[in-house]
């Protein structure tokens, strides 16, 4: 069975498959990349290269430099995107670097176009360096209606996003924080509601305290979580705990209100809901300590924290992964394409926290009336899926004032 295809340009005969690589199915697919750039007009005569290219888009040029907001009429900038990477946090695979990141970027482009029609420019800078990778992307801004950061280590991640939204006029949104933790939001609204409770009542403990399991605390929160833990290497965050960067310092004062130390399985004996974002490894015994009708999204790739078969065994209700071999997968394409879709649509200046709640409770509503311990979140590919998200993301957008020439309320 053929799972996905490609489309060759006219006239590209691919190499004969010699490398043993392509003994794995992957790597064809992959041959000369997987995206590439097409017109969205004809040039068939000299009338038509006249309107197209100069004279014509010299008339355009300066119609846009007398009236800069014509650049969203007269460019591709209101339907494209930068995808920006360091290749310092690819996946499961860490810090493997600018080149190696590349695919990935790729696959994220194709994602963006196919769910949610927009173009993307993929760039792989080979610099860790903040302040190169701000300047940089700032510089080449001009460009793109929206700047999507991808997996760029933690905690350098949050400042790049921080200064680069302050900088720009267009959303900067890292989808390996906010897309994550809306999708986690949206499966834990449905996971809530299958097991008889709110998201106020749940008790949360997030395993890991890097890019995603920092926003996925701050919309939890956002949410109405109002018992929630967050640990890493180190066990608890609590205020009182000594060598925690500004941004878990800041997560450990709006966390963690009963104070609890100790490590990641002291922090879920009596939990309701466990989100694992580590990597790491979490024992059946913790599981079993866990509050009755217990939720565990476990959602370390390749290998999730524990195994779905371990978490049910061990009493968990509703289990999801980050895997499309098992149910529930928590998949960001559940959420950026549909985001960007209706920022870009709104006009929107950012992704405010609202924007991100709205296209996460648009995400939940789809499988509203097909809840099941198996299906607590909708398939990528339903129709459905990218309009609702971004209609609802453009309303919020346009309510919170965060569309140009808005004034903007707080996010």
């Amino acid at each position: 069975m053929e799972h996905a295809t490609r489309t060759a340009p006219a006239g590209y005969e691919p190499p004969p498959a010699l490398d043993p690589l392509d003994d794995d199915p992957a790597f064809p697919l992959h041959q000369r990349g997987k995206i590439e750039v097409r017109p969205t007009i004809r040039v068939r005569d000299n009338d038509g290269l006249a309107l197209a290219y100069t004279p014509g888009v010299g008339r355009v040029s300066a119609a846009i430099a007398a009236d800069p907001s014509l650049g969203w009429r007269y460019t591709w900038r209101s339907n494209s995107i930068l995808i920006v990477t360091d290749g310092t946090a690819v996946l499961g695979l860490g810090d493997i670097g600018p080149i190696a990141a590349l695919p990935v970027m790729e696959g994220k482009s194709l994602l963006f176009k196919e769910f949610g029609g927009i173009d993307c420019v993929p760039i792989c800078l080979d610099t860790t360096d903040v302040d190169e990778i701000v300047d940089t992307v700032a510089r080449i801004a001009p460009a793109y209606g929206g700047i999507n950061l991808e997996d760029i280590s933690a905690p350098r991640c949050f400042e790049i996003e921080r200064r680069l939204q302050d900088r720009l006029d267009i959303p900067v949104f890292h989808d390996d924080q906010h897309g994550t933790a809306v999708v986690v939001t949206a499966a834990l609204r449905n996971a809530a509601r299958l097991t008889g409770r709110s998201v106020a009542d749940l008790r949360v403990v997030i395993s890991g305290a890097g890019a995603a399991g920092v926003a996925i605390a701050e919309m939890l929160l956002a949410a109405g979580v109002g018992d929630l833990v967050v640990c890493d290497r180190g066990g608890a965050l609590h205020i009182d705990r000594d060598g925690l960067h500004d941004v878990k310092r800041d997560l450990a004062a709006r966390t963690n209100s009963a104070g609890l130390r100790g490590t990641i399985h002291d922090a879920l004996g009596g939990a309701d809901v466990l989100i694992g974002v580590s990597g790491g490894t979490i024992p059946e015994s913790a599981v079993r300590g866990m509050a009755p009708r217990a939720i565990v999204f476990s959602l370390a790739n390749p290998i999730p924290e524990i195994h779905p078969d371990l978490a049910r065994a061990a009493g968990a209700e509703v289990v999801a992964t980050g895997r499309s071999d098992f149910a529930n997968q928590i998949n960001n394409v559940l959420a950026f394409p549909g985001i960007f879709r209706g920022a870009l649509d709104a006009g929107a200046t950012r992704v405010t926290e609202g924007m991100k709640l709205a296209a996460a409770e648009a995400i939940a509503a789809l499988v509203s009336d097909e809840l099941a311990p198996d299906r607590i979140v909708p398939d990528p590919f339903d129709p459905r899926l990218a309009v609702s998200v971004a209609e609802a993301v453009g309303r919020a957008a346009v309510a919170q004032g965060v569309v140009r020439g808005a004034t903007r309320s707080p996010s």
